[in-house]
């Protein structure tokens, strides 16, 4: 009785830890508020009838997210039945996720957001930015989401997604390729100089 109460005690504090991520990267592979809950509290079920695998209990936060993919995998992305309904307003974003997206970026090219100047180029790109990793096919969005902006590991995002670290960062550096593609491509339409 004393070892449940224990199992229950660390599930709630780990499932209200991770809540607000959950529920992020849901929204972003369901992109639909309705779906997205479903998503977050089915993870929630499988969790807690699976939480006897969990050997290390150190390693919750990748777990879960690897039953919580796994759950997108098998219930929502295999079965289309239910209607998207998303408008692009929906997505939960915010600006403190844009600006540690921004951060991270090691290359160059996004350097520039860290000019003063650059300020109100940085409040029109952000909503561009959001659309860009919409935009991104499924395997590097999936990849820059848990990376970028739920700062898992290159090793618990592959871990999540079953596949090996060489493959997260070959996704994580293509799915930025892509993102800069799309971001230049709009500072040249919208008349930044080369």
């Amino acid at each position: 009785m004393n070892e449940r109460n224990d199992n229950k005690a660390f599930f709630s504090r780990c499932m209200n830890e991770h809540m607000a991520s959950l529920y992020s990267v849901a929204m972003r592979l369901t992109r639909n508020s309705a779906n997205a809950e479903d998503l977050v509290a089915d993870t929630a079920t499988r969790a807690w009838c699976a939480l006897d695998s969990l050997e290390d209990r150190a390693r919750f936060r990748p777990w879960v997210f690897r039953i919580l993919h796994n759950g997108y995998i098998s219930d929502y992305r295999k079965q289309s039945v239910r209607p998207d309904e998303t408008l692009y307003d929906e997505l939960a974003y915010d600006d403190s996720e844009i600006a540690y997206l921004l951060i991270q970026q090691p290359d160059e090219f996004l350097s520039w957001w860290a000019n003063p100047e650059r300020e109100v180029a940085n409040k029109l790109l952000g909503e561009d930015l959001l659309a860009a990793i919409e935009d991104l096919p499924e395997a590097f969005r999936v990849v820059v989401v848990l990376i970028n902006i739920e700062g898992l590991s290159y090793d618990e995002a592959a871990e999540v997604l079953g596949v090996s670290p060489g493959t997260i960062r070959s996704r994580m550096n293509r799915g930025r390729t892509l993102l800069q593609k799309a971001l230049w491509q709009h500072a040249q339409d919208a008349g930044f100089p080369r």
